[in-house]
C-alpha cells in the first residue's frame, strides 16, 4: 500500500523488469474503482488483524528494521494472496501477494475467449503501453523513465512498430486529410 498514491495516479513498482524500481502511473479512468477496492481490502485486512491471522513476509532485514511492518496497512499487498504461505526468512505462515502465474492464466483465458489470435501476455501490455504513449504523441524519455530503461535505445525499438506504414513517416497525403 505504501508504493500506491491514488490521488497522484501513481504506482512505484519494486523489483520489476531487469530488477529496477521505477515509478509510473495509474489510469485516471481507475481511481474510483481501485478506491473501491482499497476500501474493502482495509476492511478485510481490519478483520485478519482482530483473528491475529499473520501478515505479510519481509526480507529478513527489514523485518528486522522495522518488527511491527508486517501486520502494517502500509506494508499490505494491493492484491494479496487467498492462503498463507511459509516465509522464506522465517518458516512461519505469512500472507503474500496473488502470485503472478495466476495472472498470467487470467489473461491467458481472456485473450482466447476473446478470439484474439495474435500470441498476448501480461508482457504484452507492457509493449502495448509504450507503443500507445508514443503514438499519443509522448516523448521517447517519458516512455523510458515509465518502463525504467537505463538506455534509451532500449526505448527507441518501439518506435519501429508504430502503426505509420513504412520507416514510421506519415504521408504527406494522410496528413492533410
Amino acid at each position: 500500500m505504501k508504493d500506491l498514491d491514488v490521488s497522484r495516479c501513481e504506482l512505484i513498482v519494486r523489483n520489476g523488469k531487469g530488477r529496477k524500481d521505477r515509478v509510473t502511473m495509474i489510469p485516471a479512468s481507475l481511481r474510483d474503482m481501485l478506491a473501491g477496492h482499497i476500501t474493502q481490502l482495509r476492511v478485510w485486512f481490519d478483520n485478519e488483524r482482530l483473528r491475529s491471522h499473520p501478515g505479510v513476509s519481509l526480507p529478513y532485514a527489514l523485518a528486522h528494521k522495522y518488527p511491527g511492518a508486517p501486520t502494517a496497512w502500509a506494508w499490505q499487498y494491493l492484491f494479496p494472496a487467498d492462503k498463507c504461505c511459509s516465509d522464506p526468512y522465517t518458516g512461519r505462515a505469512v500472507r503474500h501477494h496473488t502470485h503472478h502465474s495466476n495472472m498470467q492464466r487470467a489473461v491467458k483465458l481472456a485473450v482466447r475467449r476473446s478470439g484474439i489470435v495474435k500470441p498476448a501476455s501480461c508482457h504484452t501490455f507492457r509493449h502495448c503501453f509504450a507503443t500507445h504513449l508514443l503514438e499519443s504523441g509522448y516523448d521517447i524519455r517519458t516512455v523510458q523513465e515509465l518502463l525504467g530503461h537505463s538506455d534509451v535505445k532500449t526505448t527507441m525499438i518501439y518506435t519501429h512498430v508504430l502503426n505509420r506504414g513504412g520507416r514510421g513517416v506519415r504521408s504527406p497525403l494522410d496528413v492533410a486529410q
